[in-house]
């Protein structure tokens, strides 16, 4: 089984040209997170798990993956961690700016494959982000699929992001959500610790499940690493890797890995094809 590609979520014509995109909301999601809706001149298609290079003018470009609803390409959703210079430019805009607007690119969550199958999938941090267009795109064809069950990790609570629709997926009817944090006061009502002890807590079938993980690379491995251990076959487990990309269309080769291009040939990869590199410190 191999991610989907989506030809209608072909790249530009001059895919190494930004275009000029407004800002139209902006949310602050926590302390150093943000989430703003770009709206480009035309509906511009894209597969779950697909990302964009945003450009903020005078400071750099960097990939951002889409955190919306691919059913709705007339807005274009992202959500960042102000961790460097970009971002943290990207998160002084406000309604209105313009931000520079190349993609989409990259290969996508395999949701057209996983039909049939039970879905597990995995985040932590702002690695939800990634897989929200996922659990939209579950949701919106539930008929399709298994059980489905998300478990989520973050340091803390106010770490926690999309927090109201956190709430929703948490009372939807057929609809497994286990949110844990690491450290937490008394006041916090739900798990603590590691995400990976509550797969015991989901229901699914190892045989017959797809499971889709996004966040820390650290997290990344243990969480793969206790889905092989419940029975999960490792060309059914699919990972989000991030690495220091530059072009986006495999040119640069600054996210090269192993034999892979993330831009290119992911960023979701079968676990399988990557778990050897995982385990390379300096790769």
């Amino acid at each position: 089984m191999m991610p989907q590609t989506l030809e209608a979520c072909a790249t530009p014509l001059h895919p190494m040209v930004p275009r000029m995109t407004p800002v139209t909301r902006f949310i602050r999601e926590s302390e150093d997170v943000f989430t703003f809706d770009l709206a480009p001149e035309r509906a511009t298609p894209f597969a779950p798990g697909q990302f964009n290079m945003l450009y903020a003018f005078g400071v750099g470009e960097i990939p951002i993956s889409v955190s919306g609803d691919s059913q709705a390409p007339e807005l274009l959703t992202h959500t960042i961690r102000a961790v460097g210079p970009v971002s943290a430019a990207l998160g002084k805009l406000k309604i209105g700016d313009r931000v520079g607007l190349r993609g989409p690119f990259g290969v996508g969550w395999p949701v057209e494959e996983a039909k049939g199958f039970d879905v597990l999938l995995i985040a932590g941090g702002i690695g939800l982000a990634p897989l929200r267009p996922v659990i939209y795109w579950l949701l919106r064809h539930r008929a399709a699929y298994g059980r489905v069950g998300v478990l989520y990790g973050a340091r803390a609570p106010d770490d926690l992001i999309f927090r109201s629709e956190l709430e929703v997926w948490r009372r939807t009817p057929d609809f497994q959500l286990r949110v844990a944090v690491e450290r937490a006061g008394p006041e916090w009502p739900g798990d603590v610790g590691y995400v990976t002890p509550l797969l015991s807590k989901l229901r699914f079938d190892p045989a017959e499940t797809v499971a889709m993980i996004c966040g820390p690379e650290v997290m990344i491995r243990a969480s793969a690493l206790a889905l092989e251990d419940v029975g999960i076959a490792d060309s059914r487990i699919f990972v989000s890797m991030e690495r220091n990309m530059k072009c986006a269309i495999g040119h640069c080769g600054h996210c090269q890995f192993g034999p892979l291009f993330i831009c290119k040939d992911g960023p979701v990869h079968s676990y399988d094809r990557v778990r050897d590199f995982l385990a390379c410190r300096e790769l």
